[in-house]
């Protein structure tokens, strides 16, 4: 919703000055300017990306219109369930979540949070290390470092897409510049023509240039950042699920290991103590 409100306050903002200095909307109406600038940008994002970079940008650029994901409901349900799975691990050992972690789909235990078992990354990742941990041969410093390992490869992979749209905003003014050039060309045709007819290619050529500008400031480059910071949230959900698997791997209680957890989220998303408590007292 918020690239809505964003791309309408730009188009408003643009648009709506150039009207109020008496210009004519359809002079900006130059579709074969946007045809360079868009096609170029495009090709210029096939070859500086290999395929699965595209096909992860193409992926992740829908979900920006969607609410997002990690919200505070969605933290205070995946504490409840490491909560839940740290309580049954004190209480009766580790060997007994081996089967809720080799079929968590058929595990009445991750069955109480669909939230969580419909992220099937999330879920992995949970249960990977759970397996580890039932194996019993890992330190917990052998455990972090394998973590750090593989959230440094997810982030890679999850900042790609937006560093790949990045580059593209940075190309946009320049294929603006393109589009131009190839305007005044046209231009230069027509001279000893009429002066309305040269001073409509002029216009066509100048608007190729300020399309790429608009194109990269205002909504390309915006987008790349909107990506990133999604990027950056599921970095942060990745971290709290470590977190709380490291503290009850150092022998922390279940209501301190979630509580590590609960500590690294930013604060417009945490859940206070006493909602953590109610949460896990409604799952208890």
């Amino acid at each position: 919703m918020t690239v809505f409100i964003g791309a309408i306050i730009v188009l408003a903002g643009v648009f709506g000055g150039y009207v109020l200095s008496h210009g004519h909307i359809a002079a900006l109406w130059q579709p074969f300017e946007l045809l360079i600038i868009g096609g170029a940008a495009l090709g210029a994002f096939v070859i500086s990306n290999p395929s699965h970079v595209a096909m992860a940008t193409l992926k992740q650029l829908p979900s920006l219109l969607f609410q997002k994901k990690y919200t505070k409901s969605f933290y205070l349900e995946l504490l409840s369930l490491f909560y839940q799975i740290f309580n049954i691990i004190r209480r009766e050992g580790l060997i007994t979540i081996e089967s809720h972690v080799e079929q968590p789909e058929d595990s009445d235990l991750f069955s109480r949070f669909p939230l969580i078992t419909k992220d099937q990354q999330a879920l992995n990742f949970i249960c990977d290390y759970l397996r580890l941990m039932v194996i019993g041969d890992m330190t917990s410093y052998e455990l972090e470092n394998l973590m750090d390992v593989e959230l440094e490869t997810h982030q890679m992979e999850n900042l790609a897409p937006s560093h790949a749209l990045g580059k593209v905003a940075d190309a946009l003014p320049g294929f603006g510049i393109v589009a131009a050039v190839l305007g005044i060309v046209i231009t230069m045709q027509s001279l000893g023509g009429p002066p309305e007819v040269i001073g409509l290619h002029v216009a066509a050529a100048l608007v190729g240039t300020f399309l790429g500008i608009l194109l990269a400031y205002g909504f390309v480059a915006p987008i790349s950042n909107a990506l990133e910071h999604k990027a950056f949230d599921e970095s942060k959900f990745y971290e709290c699920m470590k977190t709380c698997i490291l503290a009850s791997v150092n022998g922390m209680p279940p209501q301190v290991a979630v509580e590590f957890g609960r500590k690294t989220l930013p604060s417009d998303i945490r859940p206070n103590f006493y909602e953590l408590e109610e949460c896990v007292k409604g799952i208890r």
